[in-house]
């Protein structure tokens, strides 16, 4: 067996993860802008790390499965891109309890999604600009 027959399971895999760590950056930056403290116990960081390590994890196999280059297949690196700044405005979110920083890093969680499901880089904007 090689690992390109489980491609089916690694892209569902993906798909969770990433839904995962959406809801849970999502319930912890919500909950610290209510001036809750349970979204920074160690716990809650460390769940957050497994998940996104796994969701690293899952994404390279992906990239390497697909054969895929950043720089050739641009909405690939579109996304590299957005998830950098959503891991920055997300830092800045939970350990600044910036709310701005926050709904910007909703957004560019959203946008990413959308770059990812239509292979564009202007995701679901390409019909306004094409």
């Amino acid at each position: 067996m090689t690992l390109a027959e489980f491609y089916p399971q690694i892209k569902q895999l993906h798909v969770a993860l990433v839904l995962a760590s959406g809801a849970l950056f999502a319930l912890r930056g919500g909950a610290l802008l209510a001036a809750q403290t349970w979204p920074m116990r160690r716990s809650m960081r460390t769940l957050s790390v497994i998940i996104d390590t796994l969701l690293l994890a899952a994404g390279v196999t992906l990239w390497w499965l697909l054969s895929l280059h950043p720089l050739h297949d641009t909405w690939l690196g579109t996304k590299l891109l957005l998830l950098v700044l959503y891991i920055m405005l997300g830092t800045l979110a939970l350990k600044r309890c910036r709310a701005w920083a926050f709904a910007a890093a909703i957004a560019c969680y959203g946008f990413m999604i959308s770059v990812a499901l239509t292979h564009h880089p202007l995701g679901a904007l390409r019909t306004w600009f094409t």
